[in-house]
């Protein structure tokens, strides 16, 4: 490059722009564009020193570039969804305050200290650059590995369910804090997928993922498998691998998974399904369009978790429980749609699965308060009363909010 010239201009431009994590980015893209420019210039007769001052001046005043290139490039928040996280925060209290004969203090201050260490944890993974997690999927993956290990050899068994972890008086849900971990995991390995060509590395991840798979198999709550099983394959299909070989080893993964699982359930239900019996069609068809109020006398089990859903809709009615449904849906379109405004391969991957994992326990908890699907321990997203929990969508949702923030600052990975 004719340099000197062109480094003094973009000097100028760059002193206008406040994000220095989008400096090189410009830079690189102004630069290109200038000496393409000069080439052209060169090609009908000008000199290299014209041309670069053509170049120059086609491309306009610095300080007005800079200018332009600050408001293009600079960190965005997606204030929507951080509405819609509020707004369903703020509905998980409706529950703990109608849902038992007296409104439990005890749960709703457990529920303060956790939403207030929620907020901790989405703001925590909101400002920082969320691209150096890529390369530390191994320790992610360990760490989900390791988790599960400590809960299954000193965990605390509650409702027959080994799966807690005791911090300090505080009780943790360490299958679901590894199911973030492994998802963090399987991102960064799905954004260097090139990295793993070869019949060894393929069979390498194969295993990665079955046996993780079959950790969460052997716990009696079989929602954490069916989460973690399409997340995961969700994410290689929007991986940038070759598009019909990944699609044809995801349905071909999926159809393993849907006979073991089934065939599991076959032979053991008591296992895998909840043998509550909930007369939820009745208890809704009673509800009306805008319920019974939040006092209400009515006696359903689980009523601030699984059952979140019926329990509101009895209250408020079927007008609640249509716009509920409506904002959930909009929180996961909203970040479905987000995913695709970056072009970054990674946060795209992050932004997507984390869609996955907001979307198959929301849909399933729907659907199970209505009747329709088989009773599982599954939380409905922010609303169900749950810390562990809280905090991986908390966590979940700061870490795809980063993926937004960034999205005019990270400089392209995506592969045509």
């Amino acid at each position: 490059m004719s340099s000197s010239k062109f480094e003094t201009y973009l000097s100028k431009v760059i002193s206008k722009v406040k994000s220095k994590e989008a400096h090189s980015m410009i830079k690189k893209e102004l630069s290109d564009h200038m000496e393409e420019l000069s080439q052209s210039f060169q090609e009908r007769g000008l000199s290299v020193e014209d041309a670069d001052k053509k170049a120059m001046q086609e491309m306009g005043d610095p300080s007005i570039v800079g200018k332009n290139m600050n408001h293009l490039h600079k960190p965005r928040m997606d204030w929507l969804l951080i509405v819609l996280f509020v707004i369903l925060a703020g509905i998980s209290f409706l529950p703990l305050i109608g849902g038992f004969s007296t409104p439990s203090i005890f749960l709703v201050k457990n529920q303060v200290v956790w939403l207030v260490l929620a907020i901790l944890a989405l703001i925590g993974f909101l400002f920082f650059d969320y691209r150096k997690l890529k390369n530390l999927w191994m320790y992610f993956y360990g760490g989900g590995l390791l988790l599960f290990f400590v809960t299954f050899l000193v965990g605390i068994e509650l409702n027959g369910a080994k799966r807690w972890i005791s911090l300090g008086g505080i009780t943790i849900d360490g299958p679901a804090v590894a199911l973030f971990l492994f998802f963090l995991a399987w991102a960064g390995i799905f954004a260097k997928i090139d990295a793993f060509k070869g019949w060894k590395k393929q069979g390498m991840l194969l295993i990665l993922f079955w046996t993780s798979f079959l950790l969460y198999f052997m716990l009696p709550q079989l929602m954490y498998s069916v989460i973690y099983f399409l997340c995961v394959l969700v994410m290689y299909i929007f991986s940038y691998a070759h598009k019909q070989l990944a699609i044809k080893v995801a349905l071909g993964n999926l159809l393993i998974g849907i006979i073991f699982i089934s065939t599991m359930i076959l032979y053991s239900p008591t296992d895998y399904l909840s043998d509550t019996l909930v007369p939820l069609k009745a208890i809704l068809s009673e509800a009306g369009w805008f319920g019974k109020g939040l006092h209400n006398g009515l006696t359903l089990p689980e009523a601030h978790t699984d059952f979140v859903f019926p329990f509101l809709v009895y209250s408020f009615g079927w007008v609640f429980g249509i716009i509920l449904c409506l904002l959930l849906f909009v929180f996961i379109l909203r970040i479905s749609l987000n995913a695709f405004k970056t072009r970054d391969l990674y946060g795209r991957i992050l932004a997507i699965g984390g869609a996955a994992l907001f979307l198959v326990p929301t849909c399933w908890n729907i659907l199970m308060g209505l009747g329709i699907v088989p009773v599982m321990v599954v939380p409905l997203p922010f609303i169900s009363y749950g810390g562990s929990m809280l905090l991986v969508y908390s966590a979940l949702l700061g870490l795809i909010l980063n993926v937004y923030r960034r999205k005019d600052i990270v400089e392209s990975t995506l592969v045509n």
